[in-house]
């Protein structure tokens, strides 16, 4: 089978590479590698399950080592794309010029038949599910400065999304699933910008990946809410996670313990908070550091999503540049509130918490607040996304 069989001629150089000359139809698209399918299925050994290195809510991962022997992680999209050929590699070359330190790189793309697939540099260290929240298998040293590397590099690649990028990215997914670490442990976030790559009927939620719906906001959750205060809600509970060294929900801890957003918050209330962060460090941590971490995490999980700091101040405050007043934080939106409850179903009363003066934080009340419409680049995804509640376990 050729790939591009209808839009593309290819082309035999001299040193034997193949080319593409792209018709009329792409011809604007200039900064797009193209894979074909069959180097694609050779660099990954015919996408073996040996080869495979993740799944989540937008296709399988697989390890390949291209023709040029760069490895790379190869994403085979779940589902077809609602875009014809000219609008996926129209979006694809947005997502490849999109640059930054603690951001996953996009090489190229594959588009042949149904095929959609998408080629990013190769983490050698996986991501923070498959290591820090694993089990303890990876021999990875988590150590304290790595984890406030790891917490400020994931807030420096969102708020380059959220307020540097033109027009702004919500992300819709962070999870630790999606943050991956180089061989240096330096974090990077994956699957940004992918929400326009798939049908408008596929949820970019993976119920088949324990502990997702701890990470999604109650107003997008319940209601189809989304703004950027919704991807700083995730980034809460994942900077909760980073700290404590478990995953956000774990039906085999005691009873009182199975949310780890209601644990956080009852230590907060009892002034206990140090009592959360990871046992493996064995006492070896910055107490005022840790503690004041928790509490970002306790801002950026506000119920009120107006109370909620944008992600440039929440980078102030993990490098201390910004202080964090205890009382500017209110009660969280708990995924128990809403666990037992159809996910996007009708609106559900709930008692909001005491709305406090947040001017220090810097939060706009005018363009990123709950207030604000559902972004107009994600609306129609925003408006057909059907997440299904599940009660997860890890």
């Amino acid at each position: 089978m050729t790939c591009f069989s209808f839009l593309f001629s290819r082309k035999v150089n001299s040193s034997g590479q193949q080319n593409f000359d792209v018709d009329d139809e792409v011809s604007g698209i200039h900064d797009v590698k193209l894979y074909t399918f069959k180097e694609l299925t050779i660099a990954t050994e015919d996408f073996s399950d040996a080869n495979k290195i993740g799944e989540g809510g937008f296709g399988s991962v697989y390890k390949g080592r291209l023709k040029d022997g760069k490895f790379a992680a190869i994403k085979v999209l779940s589902a077809e794309s609602r875009q014809g050929v000219k609008e996926f590699l129209t979006e694809i070359e947005v997502i490849s010029k999109i640059e930054h330190e603690n951001l996953v790189k996009l090489y190229g793309c594959c588009v042949q038949g149904n095929h959609r697939i998408l080629v990013y540099n190769y983490l050698e260290k996986n991501s923070l599910a498959q290591t820090l929240l694993g089990g303890g298998f990876s021999g990875i040293q988590f150590s304290w400065p790595t984890r406030s590397k790891i917490c400020v590099g994931v807030a420096r690649g969102l708020a380059f999304l959220h307020e540097e990028v033109r027009p702004y990215i919500v992300h819709r997914d962070i999870k630790a699933s999606n943050i991956l670490l180089d061989k240096d442990l330096t974090p990077k976030i994956s699957d940004f910008g992918l929400a326009k790559l798939i049908p408008p009927d596929m949820t970019h939620v993976s119920t088949r990946v324990a502990g997702t719906i701890g990470y999604l906001a109650p107003e997008y959750a319940i209601r189809g809410r989304l703004t950027r205060k919704a991807d700083i809600y995730s980034f809460g509970v994942l900077l909760v996670e980073i700290v404590s060294g478990r995953c956000n929900t774990n039906t085999r801890l005691p009873i009182d313990e199975h949310y780890l957003l209601e644990r956080t918050w009852e230590l907060y209330e009892r002034r206990e908070l140090v009592g959360l962060v990871d046992t493996e460090l064995n006492g070896d941590f910055d107490v005022e550091e840790a503690c004041r971490f928790l509490k970002i995490g306790l801002l950026c999980t506000q119920d009120t999503p107006k109370l909620r700091p944008s992600m440039s101040t929440v980078v102030k405050m993990l490098a201390g540049d910004i202080e964090v007043f205890d009382r500017k934080i209110t009660k969280p939106g708990l995924i128990s509130d809403f666990m037992d409850l159809k996910v996007r179903g009708p609106a559900v009363a709930k008692t909001k918490p005491e709305t406090r003066n947040v001017s220090s934080y810097n939060v706009s009340s005018s363009s990123d607040n709950f207030d604000t419409p559902p972004l107009s680049s994600d609306a129609s995804t925003a408006a057909t996304t059907t997440p299904t509640t599940t009660t997860t376990s890890v």
